[in-house]
C-alpha cells in the first residue's frame, strides 16, 4: 500500500507563513523594522519603555494619564516571593547559567485566577518579576542580597537601582531603555513562535514565556553579542583592527557582529543601538573603547567587502549591543537575559494576538522512514 504524498516541504517553516501579527514588520531587504507600526528609529529612541509595552499590549500610544496609571500598576508587581529568590540565589552559588536562573525564576512566578483571565495584567505580573529576579540571580553570583525593587523609579532605572543599590545614573537607564525598545519584538523568531505554539494550546503566559526562553538560550537564536565585544578587546588598538580581522578571514573564520540572516543591509538595529553607544560614552563612559569599536566596524565592513564580495555582510544587533550593555555596566554573561527581558513585552503581546486568534498551530510532518510488517 503506497503513502499518501506529503504536502510542500519547507525545511525550517522557511518562508511559511504561520500567522497574521500587527507587532511588527521586518524588510530585510531595505532595512526597515516597524514596531506596532512605527518605524524602529523614532520609537527605540523617544518611548518610555513603559510607553512601549503599554504601545504592544493595548495597540495604541498611551496618554500621560494613562502612561502614568499603567507604570504604576506594572511597579506594582515587582516584589518575588522571598522563597523564590533564595533558590535564585542558591542556582547563582552553584554556578547555574544566568539563562538557566531566569528560566527556573520564570516557570516558579505564580498568576492567580484574574491575572491569568487577564492577559494584559498577567503580563505586567510576568515581565515585571523577571527584571526582580536576574537582579537578584546577578547579585547573589557577586555574593551580595538582593535589593528590594522601588515603585518610584521606572522599568529600566529599577533594574539598575536593584543591581546596585545606588541612584541610577540617568545617562545609563536611558540607554538600557532604548536597547530594551529596539529588541522588544522581530517577527515570529524561534522564541516568539515557541511561545505562540504555547499559547495556541490553551495554556498560559507563564509557560509561554518560560518556554520563550529555552528558545531563546540556544545560540542560533541568541545570536553572539559576548564574543563580538570579546573580539574587540582582543584586537586592542586601531592599528591592530586590519592585520587582526584579516588574518581571520584569510582563514576562514567568521567575524562576530556581521551579517544577518534576514537584513541584507545593515541592520537598523544596529543604527539605532550605534547612536545610543555614542550618547552614552559622550556623557562619560569608555570613550576610548566606542572609538575602537568604530574603527573596528569600519575595517571589517571594507574587508568583508573585498574578501566576500557576493555577500551582503553588514553590521548586525549583535555589535552595538555588546558595546552598549558593556558600557552600561554588564557582563557579557548577562546579555541574553537582558534580551529576554525587553523581549518578554513582546513575548506576551504575541500571547494574546495569539489568543485571540484562537486556533491550535499544529503543522504537518514529512515522514521519511519506511513501511514495515510487524509480522515479518
Amino acid at each position: 500500500m503506497s503513502l499518501s504524498p506529503a504536502p510542500t516541504f519547507s525545511p525550517g517553516l522557511e518562508g511559511v507563513i504561520a500567522c497574521e501579527t500587527q507587532l511588527s514588520f521586518v524588510d530585510g531587504r531595505q532595512g526597515i523594522l516597524l514596531l506596532r507600526g512605527y518605524p524602529l528609529e523614532s520609537f527605540a529612541r523617544a518611548a518610555r519603555f513603559e510607553e512601549a509595552a503599554y504601545l504592544f499590549w493595548y495597540g495604541r500610544r498611551p496618554d500621560p494619564t494613562q502612561a502614568a496609571e499603567f507604570a504604576q500598576r506594572w511597579a506594582d508587581h515587582r516584589v518575588v516571593d522571598a522563597d523564590l529568590l533564595n533558590q535564585i540565589a542558591a542556582a547563582a552559588r552553584r554556578g547555574m547559567p544566568a539563562m538557566d536562573a531566569l528560566r527556573m525564576g520564570a516557570a516558579a512566578v505564580h498568576l492567580d485566577a484574574a491575572q491569568s483571565q487577564d492577559m494584559i495584567l498577567g503580563a505586567q505580573r510576568i515581565t515585571a518579576a523577571l527584571p526582580t529576579i536576574l537582579a537578584a540571580y546577578l547579585r547573589a553570583r557577586d555574593g551580595l542580597a538582593p535589593v528590594e525593587p522601588r515603585r518610584d523609579l521606572g522599568h529600566a532605572a529599577n533594574f539598575l537601582w536593584m543591581l546596585s543599590g545606588e541612584e541610577p545614573d540617568p545617562a545609563k537607564a536611558r540607554a538600557l531603555e532604548t536597547y530594551w525598545n529596539t529588541v522588544i519584538d522581530h517577527g515570529l523568531n524561534a522564541s516568539t513562535f515557541t511561545a505562540r505554539v504555547i499559547i495556541s494550546t490553551g495554556s498560559d503566559l507563564v509557560s509561554a514565556v518560560t518556554g520563550a526562553i529555552g528558545a531563546l538560550k540556544g545560540p542560533l537564536h541568541g545570536g553572539a553579542p559576548g564574543p563580538a565585544l570579546d573580539m574587540v578587546f582582543e584586537i586592542g588598538s586601531a592599528e591592530n583592527a586590519e592585520p587582526f580581522l584579516r588574518a581571520k578571514l584569510a582563514a576562514g573564520e567568521r567575524i562576530m557582529g556581521f551579517g544577518h540572516r534576514v537584513y541584507k543591509v545593515r541592520d537598523p538595529r544596529a543604527e539605532v543601538l550605534g547612536q545610543a553607544a555614542r550618547e552614552l560614552a559622550d556623557a562619560g563612559s569608555d570613550q576610548a573603547l566606542y572609538d575602537l569599536a568604530i574603527t573596528v566596524e569600519e575595517t571589517a565592513l571594507r574587508l568583508l567587502a573585498e574578501f566576500k564580495p557576493d555577500r551582503k555582510l553588514y553590521t548586525n544587533v549583535e555589535f552595538y549591543t555588546a558595546l552598549l550593555l558593556h558600557a552600561v555596566g554588564f557582563k557579557p554573561d548577562a546579555f541574553a537575559p537582558l534580551f529576554a527581558l525587553g523581549r518578554a513585552v513582546g513575548w506576551c503581546a504575541h500571547g494574546m494576538e495569539q489568543a485571540a486568534e484562537g486556533r491550535l498551530i499544529r503543522p504537518k510532518a514529512h515522514f521519511t522512514g519506511t513501511r514495515r510488517d510487524w509480522e515479518t
